[in-house]
């Protein structure tokens, strides 16, 4: 009978996690990739969808199925920086600040969407309630 209210809940938790991918990405945009580190660089993360439940193998609904880093970076010669290279370059995450923004506004639509699919679900329920007593 709720079948759908965990469809559009799955969805809405998808473009939660989603919204944060993009905004670790917007916000890691300028950092600069530390070639002395030893830790993995930031990449811009893409969050990838898949349809089903994976946990009660359901077919309704959607979730992440992968989170991965894209792995691209862009040098700007800058010399006189601390993290630049042999040559005078410095790496940073090759993150378009504009598709992160775009991609940020399609995940508040679908967000918003699915909070209007259940608003309009529980008034249904709650006719079809009225309805029966």
């Amino acid at each position: 009978m709720f079948g759908i209210l965990d469809i559009s809940t799955s969805a809405l938790v998808a473009n939660r996690t989603r919204l944060d991918a993009i905004a670790a990405n917007i916000a890691n945009v300028d950092v600069p990739v530390d070639p002395r580190s030893k830790t993995t660089p930031f990449s811009e993360r893409v969050v990838e969808f898949a349809s089903g439940d994976p946990t009660s193998g359901a077919a309704g609904g959607v979730h992440v199925a992968q989170i991965t880093p894209r792995n691209a970076f862009r040098q700007t010669y800058e010399p006189w920086s601390d993290k630049a290279d042999a040559n005078g370059y410095v790496r940073y995450p090759d993150i378009d600040p504009v598709v992160q923004q775009a991609n940020a506004m399609l995940a508040m639509r679908s967000y918003d969407a699915n909070l209007a699919a259940i608003d309009a679900t529980k008034s249904m329920i709650e006719a079809s309630l009225r309805i029966l007593g």
